[in-house]
């Protein structure tokens, strides 16, 4: 099978471990400019910026784990159409959200996020199908 051909849940896990390894590296830089005392990220003027550059790697973190487990847990798992469908959602979700997070916080306005902030819930409700999906497929509905 070649990657274009590549079943949904082994892009699932393969995107899942990618995803981790970019959102852990993520939060090392953050933890590098705490620990060089950056001001951009450290000073009290930008406690917005701090917060959705965390969220950003705690959410990225989070659907990067939970890609892993969906195609964990779903091996098997019929109908293979809903499985796909729940991966694909979990996907975007997995991108949109953290993504949203980062360039809102990257691209802040004083306290409050950048403009990018407006990918967030578009991932939410992404992650709310795919969770949805996925609970269907587990359920065999």
């Amino acid at each position: 099978m070649s990657n274009t051909e590549m079943d949904p849940l082994a892009a699932s896990r393969s995107f899942g471990w990618w995803s981790l390894l970019c959102w852990l590296s993520v939060g090392i830089a953050l933890e590098a400019m705490h620990g060089f005392k950056v001001g951009w990220y450290l000073d009290v003027g930008n406690d917005g910026r701090r917060l959705q550059l965390t969220l950003a790697h705690t959410h990225g973190t989070l659907l990067a784990v939970l890609n892993i487990l969906l195609a964990v847990s779903l091996k098997g798992v019929e109908p293979a159409a809903t499985v796909a469908k729940a991966g694909k959602l979990m996907k975007w979700a997995a991108i949109l959200m953290p993504l949203g997070f980062l360039c809102g916080g990257i691209w802040s306005l004083g306290d409050d996020p950048g403009f990018a902030i407006v990918l967030v819930p578009a991932g939410g409700l992404l992650m709310f199908a795919g969770v949805l999906f996925a609970a269907r497929a587990a359920s065999n509905k």
